[in-house]
């Protein structure tokens, strides 16, 4: 299965805008944020447990339990504040 990676604010600095991903199997959004993390270097280092981020698939905010399907677009980006 196949979906399309968009990246913004600060991840999207450290790695690049977009990609599509190839996760094989039946997944979802935290199964794709592990995956991309287990990469190491800098994508452990920007979508790491240890960062709080926010997901959205097909441009709507979701948690990481949604499931995903072949063609998903899925947005990590950390969270925004005001001021």
């Amino acid at each position: 299965m196949k979906v399309d990676v968009r990246y913004f604010a600060s991840v999207r600095e450290a790695l690049g805008a977009a990609e599509t991903v190839d996760l094989g199997a039946t997944a979802d959004v935290g199964a794709l944020r592990d995956m991309l993390t287990a990469r190491g270097g800098r994508y452990a280092e920007t979508l790491g447990r240890h960062r709080v981020l926010r997901s959205a698939r097909n441009r709507v905010l979701c948690a990481e339990s949604v499931a995903l399907a072949e063609g998903d677009e899925v947005g990590f980006f950390p969270p925004v504040t005001g001021g």
